[in-house]
């Protein structure tokens, strides 16, 4: 039964809907920005372009050269095994970090995507209403004077008495009477 319910948990459960209609609203948002972009880099190119081309190969490889050097040498053989099982645990460790803040990106996401979802539907947001209600009194209320408000204080409800139940035990002897 457990799998069962399990099933319809996920099968009903909106975030997974929330998520996709979150990063939707996020790549629309970021589509908007893909001209601006475009423009930059037209105007970035030129320069760019002139100063690869104007780059000398044997200075790039030289200092590719000696960086490489200084790292194959900062490296100690008896010291390797060590070095590769922190950094297998250092491993460990970042993907434990990345999954956590895998778990809260979607979270917010679906968030996003949820409040998306109601302002395509024209829905008013839960927030806005409940800052609403706190704020404007309500309108129906009408202004009542103190003497009334103090007379209604001083009053006492009147208890309602519960209905009484009918027995149908009775009638059911009865009729196992009226049976003989």
């Amino acid at each position: 039964m457990a799998i069962a319910d399990d099933l319809k948990k996920t099968l009903t459960d909106p975030t997974p809907l929330y998520f996709a209609a979150g990063t939707a609203d996020l790549a629309v948002q970021q589509a908007k920005k893909v001209p601006d972009l475009i423009e930059q880099l037209r105007a970035e190119a030129p320069a760019r372009i002139e100063a690869v081309k104007n780059t000398d190969p044997k200075a790039v490889q030289e200092a590719v050269t000696a960086k490489f050097n200084e790292v194959l040498g900062s490296i100690d053989p008896k010291k390797l095994g060590e070095t590769a099982q922190d950094l297998a645990l250092r491993g460990v460790g970042v993907a434990a970090e990345y999954a956590v803040r895998a778990k809260e990106t979607y979270d917010k996401v679906a968030v996003h995507g949820e409040q998306a979802v109601r302002n395509w539907r024209g829905d008013v947001s839960a927030e806005i209403v409940d800052i609403a209600v706190a704020v404007e009194p309500e309108a129906s209320a009408e202004p009542v004077s103190e003497p009334v408000a103090e007379a209604a204080a001083d009053e006492k409800p009147v208890a309602k008495k519960p209905a009484a139940r009918k027995s149908t035990a009775k009638k059911a002897t009865v009729t196992a009477d009226d049976a003989s």
